[in-house]
């Protein structure tokens, strides 16, 4: 798998920073309107590669911690190329799980390696700074697909 541009990453920057100040919506992916953290990220791609990945079933606010199963991060195996969780850069997509014990359940797109842009339950998206908490819980860190040709 080719791997993307300055330019393509610039994409996907600008297109997350675009979603900065939809509310939060739970499972919603509708910009301006309302998202999640994964609503956010489809909504991301579909701008970017004008389709979904793959269809998303109807998920429960507490499903990682119901089921155990990393489906965030099969999902994004199955779509784009993990990376080294900490040799991120800007444009790339990054995994959390809250505690040790459970599933990555929180998606957010780096916009540099010390910022990233996110939608968090009680907030609009935004970009925050990547602090010591957030890197202590980023899980997985996956590059997006490039459109361009080897």
């Amino acid at each position: 798998m080719a791997h993307l541009s300055t330019a393509e990453r610039q994409h996907i920057i600008q297109t997350a920073r675009d979603w900065i100040g939809t509310p939060y919506r739970h499972q919603a992916s509708l910009q301006g309107h309302g998202c999640d953290c994964l609503g956010l990220v489809r909504g991301i791609w579909r701008e970017i590669y004008h389709s979904e990945p793959e269809a998303v079933p109807a998920y429960s606010p507490d499903w990682a911690e119901a089921d155990r199963s990393e489906k965030l991060a099969q999902a994004a195996r199955r779509n784009m190329s993990e990376i080294d969780k900490m040799q991120f850069t800007g444009g790339d997509l990054l995994l959390f799980r809250w505690r040790p014990h459970l599933p990555a359940k929180h998606l957010a797109i780096a916009t540099f390696d010390k910022t990233m842009v996110h939608a968090q339950q009680g907030a609009v998206v935004c970009e925050v700074p990547l602090s010591g908490w957030w890197l202590r819980h980023l899980s997985f860190s996956f590059e997006f697909p490039s459109q361009e040709h080897e």
